[in-house]
């Protein structure tokens, strides 16, 4: 997947700037930062209950009968 360079970037701001306005960016911006926070949480949760239902299905071995 190529990654977007400065001259990508700088054209997706202008086009941003154009839909949304320069009054109403900031408020955009700062939701789309608190719904890619809340995405990572809970894809870092998902993951943790992943793990820790992997861990009780296992079969008890000898390192874990102690």
């Amino acid at each position: 997947m190529p990654s977007l360079g400065l001259p990508e970037l700088i054209l997706i701001l202008v086009i941003a700037l154009i839909v949304f306005g320069p009054g109403k960016l900031p408020s955009v911006g700062a939701s789309v930062g608190r719904a890619i926070n809340e995405f990572k949480k809970a894809s870092r949760e998902i993951i943790s209950d992943a793990h820790e239902s992997n861990s009780e299905d296992k079969p008890p071995t000898k390192e874990n009968k102690n």
